[in-house]
């Protein structure tokens, strides 16, 4: 399968989490605090390079794709390379916010499996504790069939493209970097892909 392809459908994959995130969003009523930035400064977030293959593809297309892995190869730093600070105070922003991985567009608004096999809402602490009646209300609500994303469900659909990309679970920056790395390799002995207008 082409990396062209593989894009098209972890892209398909993310629309359909787009329309299931909206939804749950809407029903639960909470929300991010605009600005926070504050779980993309947690130096433990794991990946796999799958997710970030959009990423990686869209700075191939944009020839950005050796720069960003030089420059990458030499951060040391464990917070996310796409993540910019603003503020010392743990205010950011995604640089790249169209091209997150599925571990971004998954934290806050969906639901683990916990050993009895109920689903438990995976939440930071600014929203449970600053939106606690949205958060205990949701909660309850999910426990009698509120329909909520669920990152197993998701993760298992991702493997099913590449399991190889999609199984290998680094810390963020390795798998940001992996995945630039495979888009290079791949078109290091093929042909410029022709899909029309680079990506804005």
């Amino acid at each position: 399968m082409s990396i062209a392809h593989k894009v098209k459908l972890v892209e398909d994959l993310f629309y359909q989490l787009e329309q299931e995130s909206a939804q749950f969003e809407k029903s639960s009523e909470m929300h991010c605090v605009s600005g926070c930035g504050k779980c993309c400064t947690n130096p433990n977030i794991e990946a796999s390079p799958l997710e970030f293959l959009p990423w990686a593809f869209h700075l191939f297309l944009n020839g950005q794709a050796e720069k960003t892995l030089e420059i990458l190869t030499k951060t040391n730093h464990p917070t996310c390379f796409i993540y910019k600070p603003l503020t010392v105070l743990g205010q950011g922003r995604c640089s790249n916010y169209k091209y997150r991985g599925l571990i971004c567009r998954l934290f806050g608004f969906a639901a683990n499996t916990d050993k009895y096999g109920n689903l438990r809402l995976a939440t930071c602490k600014i929203i449970k504790e600053g939106q606690a009646s949205a958060y205990n209300t949701t909660s309850e609500a999910i426990t009698k069939g509120l329909h909520v994303p669920v990152f197993t469900e998701y993760y298992m659909q991702l493997n099913q493209i590449d399991f190889q990309l999609g199984n290998k679970i680094l810390p963020i920056n390795k798998a940001l970097k992996m995945a630039l790395e495979e888009v290079l390799h791949y078109y290091s002995y093929r042909s410029f892909p022709d899909i029309g207008e680079k990506c804005v």
